[in-house]
């Protein structure tokens, strides 16, 4: 797919990040939330991007950051009302990603009906590994991934438990939001998420793809 910009390097120029809540039924059921009947949607702002080496910074007004591993979806061509039947057509490549969320102030934010903007896109809240090109992954979703934190495994998960397929995703998506070249799509994750504090060590990976690091750190005033 011939592209305009490298997007091998979407995080420094890419607009958007799309995010699909609840996208595993057991991850809905872990946090008590019903089982969606249609994609959850939510956006994070480009500052929220952070790569392997940087820090993820801890928020100082949350007492319980959450980690969430994800598969992302990296659109190399744009379109809106996309079809399902070539919606992967529009993929450029993928990238392993985390959602940081501050689970007490989402949690606080549902019960007065706000947006999950404080929760969910602070800086740094999408940690992402290096670009996954598509003929990499023959099919996003016969993929296992998994995160640990200070060795620990918290999440493991697959791929084919997703509730909407990726081409569902893009297809739904792109009939509300024009989707553009660079965009990042996050397909959800698995359940097992748990808190992180300072000094925390998250490891993440695709089996057999890619594996990132990275290191909990306070948020200066």
């Amino acid at each position: 797919m011939a592209s305009s910009r490298n997007l091998s390097r979407f995080w420094e120029w890419g607009r958007k990040i799309i995010c699909v809540g609840r996208n595993y039924a057991e991850h809905a059921k872990e946090l008590k939330n019903e089982v969606p009947t249609e994609p959850v949607l939510f956006l994070k702002a480009p500052s929220a991007y952070v790569r392997e080496g940087a820090p993820v910074l801890l928020p100082y007004y949350t007492n319980n950051l959450h980690h969430e591993v994800e598969l992302g979806v990296v659109i190399g061509k744009g379109g809106t009302n996309i079809a399902q039947s070539n919606a992967m057509d529009h993929v450029e490549g993928y990238a392993l990603c985390l959602d940081m969320s501050a689970r007490d102030v989402q949690d606080q934010c549902k019960k007065k009906g706000l947006p999950w903007t404080l929760a969910k896109a602070f800086d740094t809240s999408c940690p992402v590994s290096d670009f996954i090109p598509k003929e990499t992954i023959q099919d996003p979703h016969n993929l296992k991934i998994w995160l640990k934190v200070n060795d620990n495994l918290r999440q493991e998960g697959h791929t084919s438990s997703m509730i909407f397929s990726v081409p569902f995703l893009i297809s739904y998506i792109s009939r509300i939001i024009t989707l553009e070249e660079g965009d990042l799509i996050l397909t959800g994750t698995p359940k097992g998420v748990a808190a992180v504090g300072e000094n925390d060590e998250m490891a993440a990976g695709i089996d057999n793809i890619i594996t990132m690091k990275f290191q909990i750190k306070k948020q200066l005033q």
